[in-house]
């Protein structure tokens, strides 16, 4: 008996926040977005590199900012399939205040492993990605609250399906990232957002890759009872030359990086 009587108490200990929440009705807000960016993946040799990115998102399609993201590492080759990945990141988040738009600093630590293996006419790739983030909490003046902490745990499947015999016709890209995040002020959304993308690959040249197609963003709000619905417009830039000298043909290189 007094077993069920302490399993009742963890239930109601950790659920009950949930449930006292889960009175408020569900808001979903829709947005239309925009969000462009350059990966850059650098091999220097047939075990080391490095990467880097740029983001720009625009709020209603290209109207208003959302953020603007860089981040830069280093990467490490295990073999084809395997990389290992970290480094630092920096993301200016567009916050309403009463000074109309302020941006919110955030700075991150990651570090990531990519699985990559190819069947046939399809290229899958996975990703788990881990960050640690410190991002400001803005008053409404635009000054500097506090600074929250949070990790988040990423996890990425990604397929590349050749749909044509011709090389320099386009490939179909499906996509889907289910992010998680945890820490002292996530009371209510460990859950942090899911990203869905349909859209197409297209190979410029040699060192230059586009991805261009449709992603749908569904976001748990702090609240937890409000969510953002987010269509965008994704044109990714994938740049990746390629330093070695004598460049591995058992070792072809491919962008790792990509995704705020």
């Amino acid at each position: 008996m007094t077993r069920f009587i302490l399993l009742f108490i963890l239930i109601f200990y950790f659920q009950a926040p949930m449930l006292i929440h889960a009175q408020n009705e569900k808001e979903v807000n829709d947005q239309v977005q925009f969000w462009t960016s350059v990966n850059s993946t650098l091999r220097l040799s047939n075990k080391f590199g490095l990467m880097g990115d740029f983001h720009i998102k625009r709020n209603d399609f290209i109207k208003d900012p959302e953020f603007y993201f860089i981040r830069f590492g280093g990467v490490y080759w295990l073999d084809d399939a395997f990389s290992f990945a970290g480094g630092l990141a920096g993301l200016w988040l567009a916050t309403e205040t009463n000074n109309d738009i302020s941006f919110a600093f955030e700075k991150r630590i990651y570090q990531q492993i990519l699985w990559r293996n190819e069947i046939r006419h399809v290229v899958f790739m996975q990703r788990i990605r881990n960050e640690q983030r410190w991002h400001e909490v803005l008053n409404e003046d635009g000054s500097v609250n506090r600074v929250r902490f949070s990790n988040r745990v990423r996890f990425l499947l990604s397929w590349n399906i050749k749909v044509f015999k011709n090389e320099k016709l386009p490939k179909l890209v499906l996509s889907d990232e289910i992010l998680f995040h945890f820490g002292e002020e996530i009371v209510y959304n460990t859950f942090d957002q899911n990203r869905f993308f349909i859209g197409v690959n297209h190979k410029i040249n040699k060192i230059w890759t586009l991805d261009l197609g449709y992603m749908l963003v569904y976001q748990q709000q702090y609240s937890g009872y409000q969510y953002d619905k987010n269509s965008t417009l994704r044109v990714f830039f994938y740049y990746t030359p390629d330093f070695r000298k004598n460049k591995d043909h058992e070792l072809p290189h491919y962008p790792i990086g990509g995704s705020e």
